[in-house]
């Protein structure tokens, strides 16, 4: 299982993931950070980069703030 740390942009106007550092990510959602939007959309766009299923990946810290900690 692998850690990585993400800072999160929500509500901007593209999506993308910028890796800062081996394991460290900056991600830009376009979801609001309302009822769970911006978590449901980070884990997609993960799930997509890493070339992971959905449900593998966990936020295991931050669930309410925009530096997170993730479980793959």
């Amino acid at each position: 299982m692998a850690k990585y740390q993400i800072t999160v942009k929500p509500g901007s106007s593209q999506e993308k993931i910028i890796k800062t550092a081996p394991s460290e990510f900056t991600v830009y959602l376009r979801a609001k950070p309302h009822d769970g939007e911006a978590n449901t959309a980070l884990i997609k766009l993960l799930s997509k980069y890493l070339d992971v299923p959905k449900t593998s990946i966990k936020i295991i810290r931050g669930s309410h703030s925009r530096i997170k900690t993730i479980e793959v």
